[in-house]
């Protein structure tokens, strides 16, 4: 008899494709651009933050349907949504409150995706790429927290760089999570073809 071996249902895999392109894109651009300052830089951050939010708001609504994880993905939304809006309206704050921001918010996200790794999913390909981003979430947190002496932009720089770290990740999972989704519908095809053979032989 076909064995389900996953107790958690997956997002659908084209909401890890906008989340990583989301994700690559903005932490090029943060990345990349040396000749901006963090005021004009973290309205950028908030934007994409908002971004991400809507995309997972979408995926709770997804869940919703199928009952399964919809609590989460809008925790996750409602997180994003939150550091978005206050980044963009402490835009005019001073560098230390966009450095606190920014690295409180890549830490906290390491820690959700280090428990999504270990309490969501029994897959170690998801638990790896979980935990992958989530300890490159806790690293860059603490590492933009301690960049403070250093010139204006480099604590974006690392945000940058965790970001294409993310996309990247989502981009492979998106990939593995289709193939998730193919196997489970094939699973349940056979354990519903073996359990009308099954009612029928008992009839």
């Amino acid at each position: 008899m076909a064995h389900i071996k996953r107790k958690y249902i997956d997002s659908h895999w084209l909401v890890f494709v906008f989340q990583g392109a989301i994700a690559l894109l903005f932490g090029c651009l943060t990345l990349f651009t040396a000749d901006r300052s963090p005021s004009e830089l973290v309205p950028v951050i908030g934007i994409f933050l908002l971004a991400l939010a809507i995309v997972e708001f979408a995926n709770s609504v997804y869940r919703s349907y199928n009952r399964h994880g919809w609590v989460v993905s809008t925790l996750v939304a409602a997180f994003d949504a939150l550091f978005g809006i206050l980044l963009l309206f402490m835009t005019n704050e001073t560098m230390t409150w966009h450095l606190v921001m920014i690295a409180g918010y890549t830490l906290l996200r390491g820690i959700f995706e280090l428990v999504i790794s270990v309490r969501t999913t029994v897959d170690p390909t998801d638990r790896f790429i979980w935990g992958l981003c989530g300890l490159c979430g806790i690293v860059f947190g603490i590492v933009i927290f301690n960049s403070g002496h250093l010139a204006n932009v480099d604590f974006l720089r690392f945000f940058g760089a965790y970001m294409m770290i993310l996309g990247v990740s989502s981009l492979i999972y998106s990939a593995h999570n289709r193939e998730q989704q193919r196997e489970d519908k094939i699973a349940r095809s056979e354990a519903a073809r073996m359990r009308a053979k099954t009612n029928k032989k008992s009839d």
